[in-house]
């Protein structure tokens, strides 16, 4: 274990300008950084509550918030501490008020895709998936609806994607056209090793690391498990690579603590793939109103 601040974790990613890790923590309304920028704090303050998060071509952050998307200034080194508001770029499914925010990450363009959770008791298949830019605004993808959207993540051309129904289901995969908005040819990539699909990422030979039940699991570009680890301290959430080369793969515990793996499993594995920056404006001028 590397570090455990917070009291949950949800989604990890790695922020290529400041060379660090990313996560929210949904409980206390933190978003923190390891290893912290020089002259930064590890964990900044937030006014709501984000689950999802992703870095910014303008140095900012995007976040899930409940029902909508909103950017985040972070401090300037030496600033002093206070809960940081975001700026509202767009609510989703407005009129629904059982959905939630429940994954997303940037496509190989810059835009953000993410899906919604039914956050009822009902647990009716009322999520979907959108993408949203600065560009275009928000856009709904043509997939099946979902108890809750998990597993988003992109091939590393961009043209695939892989995406999962977090309460039933197979992962599955689809065709996919950033500049339309457009999916197809929508089938299983493959069968849930441990039940309750989570986070995914792609590596750079399109290999798909997926937690699943609270253990990490690989497949090959087929579909096939090549392997499967488990945190011996808390389930797993979220996983993402980094570093300067994007061969350090970390793994966000459910409970806050992230995790580095032994080097004896690293060895021989592919590198990541970066995450592309949200290409956002540096204006909300061009927010949307909800789908």
């Amino acid at each position: 274990m590397l570090v455990r601040v917070g009291q949950a974790g949800c989604a990890l990613r790695w922020d290529v300008q400041r060379q660090c890790w990313r996560w929210p923590d949904p409980v206390g309304s933190q978003l923190y950084a390891w290893p912290a920028p020089p002259a930064m704090p590890s964990g900044v303050r937030m006014l709501e509550t984000a689950r999802v998060v992703a870095c910014c071509s303008s140095g900012r952050v995007l976040l899930g918030l409940g029902k909508r998307l909103g950017l985040l200034e972070l401090p300037q080194p030496g600033q002093p501490s206070r809960p940081l508001p975001a700026q509202l770029l767009v609510t989703v499914d407005a009129a629904e008020p059982r959905t939630s925010i429940s994954d997303g990450c940037t496509d190989r363009h810059g835009n953000f895709v993410f899906g919604t959770a039914n956050t009822a008791q009902d647990r009716r298949p009322i999520g979907s998936f959108y993408q949203y830019s600065q560009r275009h605004g928000l856009r709904r993808l043509a997939l099946p609806a979902v108890v809750s959207a998990t597993a988003i993540a992109f091939s590393a051309d961009g043209r695939r994607m892989v995406f999962a129904d977090a309460a039933r289901g197979d992962l599955m995969q689809c065709d996919y056209d950033p500049e339309r908005a457009k999916v197809g040819d929508v089938k299983s990539f493959s069968a849930l090793l441990e039940p309750g699909a989570g986070a995914a990422i792609f590596d750079s030979e399109d290999h798909l690391w997926s937690v699943q039940g609270g253990a990490l699991v690989q497949y090959d570009r087929a579909g096939v498990v090549r392997r499967r680890v488990v945190l011996a301290r808390e389930p797993a959430a979220s996983v993402a690579f980094g570093g300067a080369a994007l061969d350090q793969l970390l793994v966000l515990g459910a409970q806050g603590g992230l995790y580095g793996l032994p080097p004896d499993l690293l060895k021989g594995l592919a590198p990541g793939v970066a995450d592309s920056l949200f290409i956002d404006s540096g204006s909300a001028s061009s927010a949307a109103s909800g789908v």
